[in-house]
C-alpha cells in the first residue's frame, strides 16, 4: 500500500543537523494495524507525516500504491490525502462554529456524505449529538467526531498521530477500539507513546534516534 526507500528527513537547527527520519525502509500492507511506539524525539510522528505525504523525504522515496509521490504534482498529492487517507490527531481540532454532524460532512467536500456521517457518529454513541457544537462536547466526544471524520468515504489509510494523549486510559482505549473496528479494509497506522494502546495491532515499530530499532510481528496480516 505504502513503501518508504531510504527514506530521511533532516532538519537544521541552526548549525546542528536533526535526522528525524534516517534512511527507512518500510512497508505498510493493506489492512494492516502498525503501531509506532519510541521515547520523545525519536521520530514517531515523522515517520507517520512522510508515510501520509504530509512532509516530503529530504532523501530516499515514498511510494503509494506504486506510485512515487514525488513524480505527482501538488494537486495529485493532495488528492490522495483527501480521498485515500483519513486523519486523527492529539488533540480534536474542530471547527466551532459547525456542529459535529458539519465536522464530519465537510471531511469530503462535494460528495453527499449525510447519511454516512450520521451512520458513523451514531455507531460511536454521538447519535443524540449531531447538531451539538464542539465546545457542547466533552474531550473524548469531540475526539470521536474526529475519529468518524477519518472514517467518512472508508479511506484506504487512517494515520493517527498520539489520538489518546489528551484522553484518560478509559477513553483512549475506546478511541483506538473505535478506530480499529470501524475502518473496514482500510490500514491504521497509530503514533502512541502507550504500548497498551496497540494490543490489537499487527506489527509495532520501535523507533530510536529517527531509526527502526526493532520491528515486531504481533499478528499475521490477512
Amino acid at each position: 500500500m505504502i513503501e518508504l526507500r531510504e527514506a530521511s528527513l533532516i532538519y537544521q537547527d541552526h548549525e546542528k543537523e536533526i535526522r528525524a527520519c534516517d534512511s527507512i525502509d518500510l512497508q505498510l500492507h493493506e489492512r494492516e494495524f502498525m503501531g509506532i511506539l519510541g521515547p520523545s524525539g525519536s521520530g514517531k510522528s515523522s515517520l507517520l507525516y512522510l508515510m501520509s505525504g504530509l512532509k516530503q523525504p529530504t532523501s530516499g522515496q515514498i511510494l503509494v500504491e506504486g506510485r512515487a509521490l514525488d513524480g505527482l504534482s501538488d494537486a495529485d498529492k493532495a488528492s490522495i490525502r483527501l480521498h485515500s487517507f483519513g486523519f486523527v490527531f492529539q488533540y480534536p481540532y474542530l471547527l466551532g462554529y459547525l456542529s459535529a454532524l458539519e465536522n464530519v460532512t465537510l471531511a469530503r467536500p462535494g460528495e453527499d456524505r449525510f447519511e454516512e456521517s450520521v451512520h458513523l457518529l451514531t455507531a460511536l454513541g454521538l447519535g443524540p449529538k449531531l447538531h451539538r457544537f464542539p465546545h457542547e462536547l466533552s474531550g473524548g466526544e469531540r475526539q470521536r467526531v474526529c475519529v468518524a471524520r477519518a472514517l467518512l468515504g472508508s479511506p484506504k489509510v487512517i494515520f493517527a498521530d498520539e489520538p489518546t494523549a489528551s484522553l484518560d486510559h478509559a477513553n483512549g482505549v475506546q478511541v483506538v477500539e473505535l478506530l480499529n473496528e470501524h475502518r473496514g479494509h482500510g490500514a491504521l497506522v497509530m503514533v502512541t507513546h502507550d504500548p497498551t494502546m496497540l494490543a490489537n495491532a499487527d506489527r509495532i515499530l520501535h523507533l530510536s534516534e529517527g531509526q527502526i530499532e526493532e520491528q515486531r510481528r504481533t499478528q499475521p496480516v490477512s
